[in-house]
């Protein structure tokens, strides 16, 4: 029989992977991963995302197991990794699931045309994206620049139905030299995040479980309580689709499954909602495809001038939650502590970072990219680049997000900050959202000494919009 090496990337799934699949139907499945010199330069900072693949990997393996498979680790350059393995084990194809990162583009061409040329069959297949990025262009054959449009094109695609997990799967029987998973590399030396298995379960069944939740519970409340940050009303399943432990097809037929049924309005507009997010996340790959800079790079050139001000000391009091604005410390804390954010409360931060403290959106980026189970190259640029109003469907740079008003209209009974928060649990309501308004009695009450156990704020909300709204007049007709 044939021997095919499943090369498994972020597809660590056994549902809906087309390139396990494939393999199954055809002959002998060789799965292997390998921890790459790309992947460990762009994640060398990553701290919470790897500390999710480890999890998710050993998830994977023992999945595999189930259906007596092997997982093969290996570390280091990946066409050489998989030159070696294919002299062990007489492989006479690779099959794998396509990624869209830069760096990966350029090394799977290379890897494609050398082992082709070495006679080596290789397929790729899109398993990770509802749409090949490739694929979706406007009527001038160009890249779409506007969300909008973007979605109601998608909305013309057909998804492909997700494939169901191979039956019968036949593995190599001989020994192949394998890595141990704890000399990958991916282990934190500081163990900061080892927390993080209070709060997530990474892996397939985790992810599956987690949308099983969502659907019963969350799902109808999606739409009112996206936004809230205490109505536990979000999907939590970013960081399973960052590394592919669930399947983005999966989804989103379930989903449109209850939308097609007799549901109630609030419902479908919920569904409706939540698929509007899945799409924008396949705009940013799209934006990736075609703007392969937009990680580190404004999409929009005039924001290479911008006179950004902020000090070294501003960015640490933003990092550690010690902004004296609650919502936005709140956040901070949570990111910490978590290793995740709401959507809301991300753009809230963001802004705060970019339009009050006038700190590059890069420097926010990386900080979300060290911080974040969920980091995704992708989604990571696309979100700080929309916020900044350097992308190309972009926020409007004017749009400073006001942290007060955000926090009583977002969390009005301060029950987010007062977790994340402690030291201002006793504070009243009236003055959570601006405890420097509070009169020192009411502070005192409360245990709170301004400025000692909680800071004044770190800049003037007036004063930092007027001085961003002066800043982008400088750059916005260059």
């Amino acid at each position: 029989m044939r021997k095919i090496i499943v090369w498994f990337r972020k597809d660590l799934r056994i549902h809906d992977n087309p390139a396990l699949w494939e393999a199954s139907q055809q002959g002998v499945v060789i799965p292997v991963f390998i921890w790459s010199e790309e992947e460990e330069k762009e994640y060398q900072t990553s701290e919470a995302s790897k500390w999710w693949l480890l999890h998710s990997l050993l998830a994977l393996q023992q999945n595999l197991e189930t259906k007596d498979l092997s997982l093969i680790y290996r570390r280091g350059n990946s066409l050489e990794e998989l030159l070696t393995i294919i002299e062990q084990t007489h492989a006479e194809a690779v099959y794998f699931s396509e990624r869209y990162e830069p760096s990966c583009v350029m090394r799977d061409d290379v890897i494609r045309t050398s082992l082709i040329s070495n006679g080596i069959e290789v397929r790729s297949f899109q398993s990770n994206l509802l749409f090949s990025p490739r694929d979706l262009l406007n009527k001038k054959n160009e890249p779409y620049k506007v969300f909008t449009s973007f979605w109601k094109r998608t909305m013309q695609e057909t998804v492909l139905r997700p494939l169901r997990v191979p039956e019968d799967m036949i593995g190599y029987d001989q020994h192949i030299p394998s890595l141990r998973i704890d000399e990958m590399g991916l282990l934190s030396t500081n163990h900061w995040a080892d927390k993080f298995h209070v709060y997530w379960v990474p892996g397939e069944k985790g992810a599956i479980a987690r949308w099983e939740e969502f659907m019963e519970d969350g799902l109808s409340r999606y739409v009112t309580g996206r936004d809230i940050p205490s109505a536990d009303a979000v999907s939590l399943l970013s960081p399973h689709l960052a590394w592919g432990d669930i399947s983005v097809r999966a989804i989103w037929h379930s989903a449109k499954g209850l939308n097609d049924t007799e549901t109630a309005a609030y419902m479908n507009s919920s569904i409706d909602a939540f698929l509007r997010q899945l799409i924008w996340r396949e705009f940013a790959y799209h934006q990736l495809i075609h703007f392969p800079k937009m990680p580190y790079t404004p999409l929009r050139e005039q924001f290479n001038v911008f006179p950004w001000q902020g000090t070294d000391e501003e960015f640490i009091r933003w990092q550690k939650g010690l902004t004296g604005y609650p919502l936005v410390d709140a956040g901070m804390r949570e990111l910490w502590e978590t290793g995740s954010l709401p959507n809301r409360i991300r753009m809230v931060v963001a802004s705060f970072l970019i339009k009050h403290l006038l700190i590059s959106w890069v420097e926010g980026s990386r900080w979300f990219q060290e911080t974040l189970v969920d980091f995704d190259v992708a989604n990571n640029a696309l979100g700080w680049q929309w916020v900044a109003g350097s992308g190309i469907d972009a926020a409007p740079y004017f749009r400073i997000f006001n942290p007060i008003i955000q926090s009583r209209k977002f969390d009005a009974e301060g029950e987010y900050i007062r977790k994340w928060l402690p030291e201002l649990s006793k504070l009243p309501t009236k003055y959570i959202h601006e405890p420097w308004k509070a009169r020192e009695e009411e502070l005192l009450a409360a245990g709170i000494d301004l400025g000692k156990t909680y800071p004044r704020p770190i800049v003037d909300h007036s004063l930092a919009r007027s001085r961003a709204l002066e800043a982008f007049a400088k750059v916005k007709n260059k």
